[in-house]
Formats: structure tokens, sequence, C-alpha cells
């Protein structure tokens, strides 16, 4: 896959705390699986709202508290940076 250089700015002390996880691998090659990642999820959040657009076409609005409850998972899931359980 082709590579284009470019030029970032980045929070200081996350670019401090990564150097210092990477070590002696590539900060670029880190910074693109990165990339690659954030943009996968990205693209799965797309299909998921595809996916409920289409589920409401076919069966009417969700409900306001299943939408609550989508959405306390999701902010769960972010600042863990795993998934919720569901209950």
């Amino acid at each position: 896959m082709p590579k284009e250089k470019v030029t970032l700015t980045l929070n200081t002390n996350q670019l401090e705390e990564l150097r210092s996880v990477v070590d002696a691998r590539s900060l670029s090659a880190t910074v693109d699986h990165a990339v690659s990642a954030y943009l996968s999820q990205l693209r799965h959040l797309r299909a998921v709202d595809q996916w409920l657009a289409e589920l409401e076409a076919e069966h009417g609005p969700v409900a306001p508290e299943t939408l609550e409850w989508a959405a306390q998972i999701v902010d769960e899931w972010e600042s863990s940076g795993r998934p919720a359980e569901a209950s």
C-alpha cells in the first residue's frame, strides 16, 4: 500500500507516552496502525447506523429507553476502551 509523508500536531504528553511505549518500533507504523483501527471502528459504527435505520424503517421508531440504554453502553465502552456488558 502506498504511503504519504504528512505533518501532524499531537498532544505532547500523549506523544511522549507513545514513544516510551513503542520503544524502538516505528512511530509512523504505530500511528498508521492506530489510524487504521480508528477507521475500522468508524466503518463499523456507520454500518450499525445503517442497520438501525433499516430496522426503524421496517419496525418503526426505537423506544427512547432503548436508545438511552444503548447510549449508556456506548459511553461505558468509550470510557473504558472495551465493550460494556449488556444487562
